[in-house]
C-alpha cells in the first residue's frame, strides 16, 4: 500500500506497558506508533523516547503537545534531542490543546489561534537553526537558538480542526493531523482549508508534501456487520455530543442528526444511525474491508493512518489489529 498503517497507544494504557507494546507493534509490520499527550495522563516526549528507545525501525508520533504547555524553546529542545538520537524516525505535533484543560493548569492564551502560529512559527525556526527573537503576543523569545538543532528538522505538524486553524496549519507548519471522525468528505473540505492557508507562504509549497495523518476509531471481525456494533455506541455518543458537527457538515447528515438528537439523543442515534455512517466515519470489517477503505484516504491524499483501538480496549488489542494487517498484506 502507498500510505503508512500505524497504531494509537492509548492514553488509557499503562505507561510500563509501553516498552513491550512498541516491540511488538514493530514486529508485526506497522509503519508508525503514535502516543498522545493528554492531561492528566502521560507525558508525549517522555512516552515518544520510551518508544523509540524499544524500537529500531518503527516511526514514533506525539500528537499533540499542547503549544501553551510548553515554552517553546523547550520544546524545541525536546523535539532536537529526540531528532538527533532516532533520526527520521519522530513525528512531532503541536495542537491548542483541549480548552476545558489549559484552564485548569492556569495555560488558556489570550488566543488559541495566535498562540498555536506563534509557537509553531519559532519552533521550526529553531529546529533549522536560526538564531530567534519574537515579540508576540503569546511566545517572546530573546537571541534563542539551540546548540545541537537536529541535523534532519523533522517536519512539525498541527493536531487541528476548525477551518482557522487549518489555514495555519496550511501556513506555517509541515502537516495535519486529522483526529477521529474525519471522513473522506471532511478531508476533502479540510484540504481546502489548508491549501488556501499554503497559498499565503512566501515560497510556494504543492498540497501533497504537506503530511496528512489521519487518526481513526478501528475495529476488526468477520463481518462488517459485528465490526460496527463494536463502535456504534462510541459513534452515537461522539455524534450525541455535537462535538463532531464540523466533521458531519461536509457529509451532508447533519440535518439527519440532529432530528435523532432531538428525538431521543444518544440513545436514539445508536438504535437508528445509519450504518453508512459508522461506515464513513471508522474504519470496520474485515481486512478486504479495511483495505477498501485504506485505499480511499491513500487516494484522497492521506499519508498515515493510524489506527485508534476503543477506549475500552487493553493492549491485546495490537494483536487484534496485527492479525488484521498481516492478511491485509498477505491477502
Amino acid at each position: 500500500m502507498s500510505i503508512n498503517v500505524g497504531i494509537m497507544f492509548r492514553r488509557e494504557y499503562a505507561p510500563e506497558t509501553l516498552p513491550d507494546f512498541a516491540r511488538r507493534t514493530e514486529a508485526a509490520g506497522f509503519d508508525e506508533l503514535w502516543v498522545v499527550e493528554d492531561a492528566f495522563y502521560t507525558s508525549g516526549i517522555a512516552t515518544a523516547a520510551t518508544a523509540l528507545a524499544h524500537t529500531s525501525r518503527l516511526t514514533v508520533g506525539l500528537g499533540i503537545m499542547p503549544a501553551v504547555a510548553r515554552n517553546p524553546v523547550f520544546t524545541a529542545m525536546e523535539i532536537a534531542t529526540l531528532a538527533r538520537t532516532y533520526p527520521g524516525r519522530f513525528l512531532p505535533g503541536i495542537g491548542h490543546g483541549v480548552a476545558e484543560w489549559m484552564r485548569q493548569i492556569g495555560a488558556f492564551p489570550q488566543s488559541q489561534l495566535r498562540a498555536l502560529e506563534e509557537v509553531t512559527v519559532t519552533v521550526r525556526a529553531l529546529l533549522a537553526g536560526e538564531t530567534v527573537s519574537f515579540d508576540g503576543q503569546q511566545v517572546q523569545l530573546d537571541q534563542t537558538y539551540l546548540v545541537h538543532p537536529p541535523t534532519q528538522p523533522p517536519p512539525v505538524s498541527l493536531g487541528v480542526i476548525g477551518p482557522k486553524s487549518l489555514k495555519i496549519s496550511g501556513r506555517v507548519a509541515d502537516g495535519t493531523i486529522m483526529a477521529e471522525y474525519a471522513n473522506l468528505a471532511y478531508i476533502e473540505w479540510g484540504k481546502k482549508q489548508i491549501a488556501e492557508g499554503m497559498a499565503l507562504r512566501e515560497t510556494a509549497v504543492p498540497l501533497s508534501q504537506h503530511r496528512l495523518t489521519l487518526f481513526i476509531f478501528a475495529a476488526a471481525a468477520d463481518t462488517k456487520t459485528a465490526a460496527r456494533q463494536r463502535l456504534r455506541p462510541l459513534v452515537a455518543a461522539g455524534i450525541a455530543s455535537g462535538d463532531l458537527d464540523g466533521k458531519l457538515t461536509p457529509m451532508g447528515i447533519l440535518p439527519d442528526v440532529r432530528t435523532l438528537r432531538e428525538a431521543g439523543g444518544r440513545a436514539q442515534l445508536e438504535a437508528e444511525m445509519p450504518d453508512a455512517w459508522i461506515d464513513a466515519l471508522t474504519l470496520v470489517g474485515t481486512p478486504e474491508d479495511w483495505q477498501a477503505a485504506i485505499a480511499q484516504f491513500a487516494a484522497a491524499g492521506i499519508h498515515s493512518v493510524v489506527l485508534v483501538p476503543h477506549p475500552d480496549s487493553d493492549t491485546t488489542e495490537l494483536d487484534v489489529f496485527a492479525q488484521q494487517l498481516a492478511k491485509m498484506q498477505t491477502g
